[in-house]
């Protein structure tokens, strides 16, 4: 059976139960099979996830000590932090940044630019300090957590550093891109987008951003000098099923020669030209859910297999793809959702935070010329990882 028709089979039940009248919610529900859809309540609208407890930010190990090169700041999905690793040790420090963290972006002056559910944070890397938080200028709702919530999203910066742009969900809309004039700290622009932005990119030159977005099955191009977006459907496995498919984009990875890579279940690799629209489709091996995605230096595909989510799924793995197209598929153990590389590109990273259920409140560490594996502690829940430099 392939995963469409799974998807089918998973779907039939879930529309009946909305046509017949839903019951209140299960205030302890299952886990939902179709990993990104929300829980529908008679109106069929989200139930909000219950706000976490907060977690008590950690003692920073050494103030007044700039935070040297190689450590890995996580956005603190379950929590209202970002948090401070040592690749060997674990967390040393967190800053309070806003509720639920989401995707975070590292300038080349150590400022770094996190995504919340309030507004965008800046926080300092080199001091571990936070500068205070930008307000979205969209109504993105009331201020929520878990993987449904309004607010940012994907982020990124622009080559220069002088742009932010992020990905601000509307719950039961579409999203909106906001720019953001990094030296004034203030949104200068809006620009519609598809529903639920996860990723954010932009072209290795500027000139372009790109948002991922999860519930329109679609890549919204956009040109930073005009602001004129172009809407670019990527659904390998087709639309079928709307928002209780799982066959959706999530990450993407934008290529030397500007084409954006998009894996797809461990089986699809869709690679998109924003110029013209045009979407191919190269074969993967992992057949797994997939969530995050990063080049290395030399231009290497790092693709975060989060486990099962249909009844064919293997488990959790990060695929390491060469520009060939050769694959080596490495186990990971329990769900992941978000990777960054190490600058030597021999070291990734993966956040244990996911979406979903299953999630674990730490990273795994893979050499990726030995294939070895190790869980390092750290974070709430992390999303949204990098790797600090000098």
């Amino acid at each position: 059976m392939n995963r469409r028709s799974r998807a089918a089979l998973v779907l039939a039940p879930v529309v009946a139960a909305l046509l017949a009248g839903c019951a209140a919610a299960d205030p302890n529900p299952a886990p939902d099979p179709a990993p990104d859809r929300p829980a529908a309540t008679a109106t069929g609208t989200a139930t909000p996830a219950p706000a976490p407890v907060p977690a008590p930010v950690p003692k920073d190990e050494s103030p007044g000590r700039a935070t040297p090169p190689g450590t890995l700041l996580v956005a603190d999905f379950g929590g209202d932090t970002v948090t401070f690793l040592d690749p060997e040790r674990g967390p040393f420090a967190s800053v309070r940044v806003g509720t639920a963290p989401y995707g975070l972006a590292v300038g080349a002056d150590g400022r770094a630019w996190v995504a919340t559910a309030e507004g965008v944070a800046i926080v300092d890397t080199r001091t571990r300090t936070g500068l205070g938080r930008i307000p979205y200028r969209t109504d993105s709702g009331p201020v929520t957590t878990g993987e449904y919530r309004g607010g940012g999203m994907g982020i990124a910066l622009s080559p220069d550093g002088r742009r932010l742009y992020v990905g601000v969900n509307v719950p039961d809309g579409p999203g909106v891109l906001e720019v953001v004039d990094t030296a004034t700290r203030k949104v200068t622009a809006t620009v519609p987008v598809g529903r639920r932005p996860f990723d954010v990119d932009v072209s290795r030159d500027g000139r372009e951003v790109y948002a991922t977005n999860h519930d329109s099955f679609d890549v919204t191009a956009v040109r930073t000098d005009d602001l004129r977006p172009r809407r670019h459907e990527v659904a390998p496995y087709g639309t079928e099923g709307g928002l209780g498919s799982w066959l959706k984009p999530h990450y993407a990875a934008v290529r030397a020669d500007g084409r954006l890579l998009l894996p797809f279940e461990g089986e699809r690799l869709a690679v998109l030209d924003p110029r013209t629209g045009r979407v191919t489709i190269e074969r993967m091996t992992a057949d797994t859910h997939q969530h995050g995605a990063a080049l290395t230096p030399d231009g290497t595909l790092l693709a975060v297999g989060t486990g099962p989510i249909g009844s064919g799924d293997r488990d959790a793995s990060l695929t390491v793809r060469t520009e060939d197209g050769t694959e080596r598929v490495i186990p990971l153990d329990g769900p992941h959702e978000d990777v960054a590389v190490s600058a030597d590109g021999r070291t990734a990273y993966v956040t244990g935070g996911f979406t979903r259920d299953g999630y674990w409140d730490g990273i795994t560490v893979v050499d990726l010329e030995e294939e070895t594996t190790r869980r390092l502690p750290g974070g709430v829940r992390p999303l949204g990882i990098a790797v600090l430099g000098g």
